[in-house]
């Protein structure tokens, strides 16, 4: 119980120092409360290849998750597809990622991504739906680089280091996750198999204030495991790969 409490504490002392790094990079130069957040990005400066080993998205790969989600048992199923999509000048990699429960389809979504000359995996936007119980389908987690001031975001650096804090995305009230890098060592069992020199890093949205996740990242394979911290209990884990 105490080593729970202390992670709670620890979590939520990160989780704070998070809002303050966002909080600065949004501040405009005045002092006001305009956000400043708009990377400029050239297209002449990506590759067609995402081999970032933290984050390898080789074109027909299929990695399969199984965890929790509100409540029920999950399957997550993550395809890097050989489609793309051009935006703001720059090729992206449509990547199809399906929840389910059961027979049940509970979220379809295709993020994009693109990496730079220098290893860097840019997150240019989403198309998912969410469907909900009721019968409806909420897309409102929606967005696009360059639509509507959607700004891209960092899904990955080149060489991370403790305590890298960057945006993953950014359309204000709508998507707005951040994550810092809390760890570029050790190892973990998953049903893979024992892997090691794992990544960590929690993310912290500004508009789910209660809620922080951690991410493991594994090389050559990506997120190993997804759980969070505070907030609802959310767990995911990779157990199996296809190529």
């Amino acid at each position: 119980m105490v080593r729970k409490l202390l992670a709670a504490v620890a979590a939520m002392a990160l989780a704070g120092a998070i809002a303050v790094w966002v909080t600065q990079a949004d501040a405009s130069p005045g002092g006001g409360s305009s956000v400043s957040y708009e990377p400029v990005l050239s297209p002449a400066n990506f590759v067609g290849v995402i081999d970032n080993p933290y984050f390898p998205l080789p074109v027909g790969r299929t990695l399969i998750y199984r965890g929790i989600k509100d409540g029920q048992s999950m399957v997550d199923t993550v395809t890097v597809t050989n489609q793309t999509k051009v935006i703001e000048g720059i090729t992206a990699t449509a990547v199809s990622d399906v929840s389910t429960h059961e027979s049940t389809v509970l979220e379809k979504t295709t993020d994009w991504y693109a990496q730079d000359a220098t290893g860097t995996v840019w997150y240019l936007g989403e198309d998912t739906s969410a469907f909900n119980p009721n019968g409806t389908v909420d897309t409102s987690g929606s967005w696009q680089s360059g639509v509507n001031d959607g700004e891209p975001g960092i899904i990955m650096e080149s060489n991370s280091q403790i305590p890298d804090a960057y945006r993953q995305e950014y359309a204000a009230g709508n998507a707005e996750d951040t994550a810092w890098i809390v760890n570029t060592s050790g190892s973990i069992t998953i049903p893979l198999g024992r892997v090691h020199n794992v990544l960590t890093s929690l993310e912290f949205a500004r508009i789910e204030p209660g809620v922080i996740d951690q991410k493991i990242y594994a090389p050559g394979l990506g997120i190993a495991v997804e759980r969070s911290m505070t907030g609802p209990l959310e767990v995911d884990r990779l157990v199996n790969v296809k190529n």
